[in-house]
């Protein structure tokens, strides 16, 4: 059988800058590929997430999110990269896709902007990426061992534990500076409960931003995702309740560094994010 080509593109997202943000694979598939196949071109881009697009309609497509290890129920910034790939890339002729996903009908819509209002000023022109996202409720975690936190956090000042309703641990500490200089140990973040875990603190007067986190999952194959959205699905509630307020730029404080700005529809239980991307790879592979 003659061998057919994918086009694929890899992006980083949640940033204006390459080699910053979240990497993430994106593949354009014809039809449904058999979950060996799909793992195993995970493994060959090697990035925290590669995601699957198979159409649907014009305008809606399936789309399949992995680690380097298993297929996950959600990924917001692999998500953002699909839908800059194909919003840039003219493989659809509206300002808004749908993704039938695990975790239900999504969407991306395409947002433009001479400059991204109330966000950061330095942004370029052009557009950015906003999807809308179910909220992750946070409540306090019955896991008391502050002691074993606190040591896989290399012993960071931890002040409060929490749980997220995607079983992540979310850890308060004292401040954004205290999240920058966290120096996670992931072997014992391993052992710990749950599936990740969520760090956050509260952002430095004057510096733009309302909050900072981490998040860290070894067990699915990424000891630090750089830019994490779907955290910020529980991120958003939990700092509506601390601010008083729905709307957020938030600043992911790991090494590659990235920002989501957030709308809260308390209401309706969704997060809307909204962030940048850039392309930093593009072309074809052999199937």
């Amino acid at each position: 059988m003659a061998k057919k080509l994918v086009k694929y593109c890899v992006v980083d997202a949640f940033t204006d800058t390459a080699f910053k943000g979240n990497p993430a694979a994106v593949c354009l598939l014809e039809e449904d590929k058999d979950d060996k196949w799909l793992q195993s071109v995970v493994a060959e881009f090697n990035v925290p997430v590669t995601c699957f697009l198979t159409p649907i309609t014009e305008s809606q497509f399936s789309l399949r999110w992995f680690s380097p290890v298993v297929e996950v129920d959600l990924c917001g910034h692999a998500s953002l990269a699909a839908g800059h790939f194909l919003f840039a890339y003219d493989l659809v002729k509206t300002n808004t896709v749908e993704f039938s996903t695990r975790s239900g009908i999504l969407t991306a819509k395409r947002v433009s902007e001479a400059k991204a209002s109330n966000y950061q000023d330095d942004w370029p022109t052009g557009y950015s990426i906003e999807l809308d996202f179910p909220v992750f409720q946070v409540a306090e975690s019955n896991f008391t061992d502050v002691p074993a936190i606190s040591k896989s956090l290399n012993g960071a000042s931890v002040v409060e534990i929490n749980e997220t309703s995607m079983g992540d641990h979310f850890i308060l500490l004292p401040s954004g500076e205290a999240v920058v200089e966290c120096q996670p140990q992931f072997d014992q973040i391993q052992n710990c409960p749950g599936r990740g875990m969520i760090i956050t603190g509260p952002a430095p007067r004057g510096s733009g931003f309302d909050f900072y986190s981490r998040f860290f999952y070894p067990k699915l194959g990424v000891n630090e995702d750089s830019v994490c959205g779907s955290a910020h699905c529980a991120l958003a509630p939990y700092w509506r309740k601390k601010l008083g307020k729905c709307d957020f730029v938030a600043l992911a404080a790991s090494p590659r560094g990235g920002v989501v700005n957030l709308h809260l529809d308390e209401e309706k239980l969704r997060v809307f994010l909204r962030g940048k991307v850039v392309a930093v790879m593009e072309g074809s592979i052999l199937v």
